[in-house]
């Protein structure tokens, strides 16, 4: 008689352990406990053998009939089962032994050696964010040009573009780690060019320097000789990041000290909506020896000429070029160094495009989106501070993670 879900459910446990037949091998054995296993006899070169199929219900009684169909197709071409099972399992684990991740954590264990423990805990974590969970689990030498370029794309509709381009040439150096190691034929990422697959990055004439020249800057900032003012505006726009009108237009009732932020009203910003920047300690400090200068009661940033206005747009950007920085960097080249740094330091997209007012929003939402995630960018303008204090003595520099 063919067991049927109803005899089964049915079947209670005894004192000793005992066996429900399916027919052709396939039987049910009930234990004493209650658990329920599925069993599969058969005979192989005339010595009787068992194979255990998994426990009821977790194993239905389709898939027990299944497996056993499978079982006997492949007694039927000379083989024994129960082998076929060892060798099916041993090809699992050398797969999982030479999945992506496998691979490119043995690759990344040989390449580290020379580089940074930033460099390289910044390389790791990019592949664990961006490549790991598309394509770590497939076998190395089974990875193709296809799913390299739906990955870097995936990277690149969120906006980062650069990072898109260095997770390709990641995967690539894994690759061809792989290929001199024998796990794979060949290195798909060679067939593809980022400017193939990828939309070109939107070129403006505006200068900024590499994250390499950053700290000979900022300690240029920290010495410069010309007006304190300038000094002091420089040093809050690369704490801040904000647009250059934004920051000589700046006036002390936008700023709340007891909440560290900065509130930019709309009429003032690109974007015609409202802007928080929050003030770091470093802002804060720098703010503060702002007002022992009493140079102005409304405008943070007054003209040399104390006749009402702000500071001029060009006086930030004729300060540069004294510096030596002629054609090289600009006051909006702060924004652009932070974008990339913050990006390749892991933090979130979203709250970075939020705190560079990148955004275009209706009215409707203006009220609502610049308030948005106040407290991990709050954390991360004060991780930015930190970085620069840190980058300008050539400190080991770590930025934290705030956010996923």
């Amino acid at each position: 008689m063919k067991l049927t879900d109803s005899i089964i459910k049915a079947a209670k446990p005894k004192e000793k352990d005992y066996s429900l037949a399916d027919g052709h091998g396939l039987a049910l054995l009930v234990k004493s406990s209650g658990a329920k296993w599925w069993r599969y006899r058969y005979r192989f070169n005339g010595t009787p053998k068992m194979l255990s199929m998994g426990v009821y219900p977790d194993v239905t009684l389709k898939e027990a009939r299944n497996e056993q169909a499978r079982f006997k197709e492949i007694l039927s071409n000379g083989i024994d089962p129960s082998e076929n099972r060892k060798e099916e399992k041993q090809q699992a684990a050398i797969a999982a032994a030479n999945s992506f991740e496998s691979i490119a954590r043995l690759w990344w264990n040989h390449w580290k050696h020379d580089k940074t423990e930033r460099h390289a805990g910044y390389t790791i974590r990019r592949m664990e964010a961006d490549v790991f969970p598309v394509i770590g689990h497939k076998p190395v030498n089974e990875i193709t040009a296809t799913q390299l370029i739906a990955m870097i794309r995936k990277v690149e509709s969120r906006g980062a573009l650069d990072i898109a381009k260095r997770v390709l040439t990641l995967c690539g150096q894994v690759m061809r780690y792989a290929v001199a190691h024998g796990m794979a034929e060949r290195n798909p990422a060679a067939d593809i060019k980022p400017a193939d697959v990828l939309k070109p990055a939107i070129k403006t004439n505006r200068a900024r320097l590499s994250e390499k020249e950053l700290p000979e800057l900022l300690r240029k900032i920290d010495g410069y000789d010309g007006q304190p003012l300038t000094r002091l505006a420089m040093q809050l726009m690369a704490l801040t990041f904000v647009r250059t009108g934004e920051l000589i237009g700046a006036q002390w009732d936008e700023i709340d000290l007891i909440k560290r932020e900065w509130r930019i009203p709309a009429e003032r910003m690109k974007m015609k909506t409202p802007h928080i920047v929050p003030l770091s300690q470093q802002a804060i400090a720098v703010l503060e020896e702002i007002r022992k200068l009493a140079a102005d009661d409304i405008l943070i940033f007054p003209s040399e000429r104390r006749d009402g206005k702000s500071m001029s747009n060009n006086t930030i950007l004729y300060a540069l070029y004294r510096m030596g920085y002629h054609s090289r960097m600009t006051g909006h080249g702060f924004r652009g160094i932070a974008s990339t740094i913050l990006h390749e330091q892991g933090f979130n997209h979203d709250h970075i495009e939020l705190q560079l007012a990148h955004t275009q929003r209706d009215a409707v939402s203006a009220a609502y989106n610049h308030a948005l995630y106040l407290e991990p960018r709050a954390k991360m303008m004060q991780d930015w501070a930190n970085y620069l204090d840190a980058t300008k003595v050539n400190a080991p520099i770590t930025i934290p993670l705030t956010a996923a």
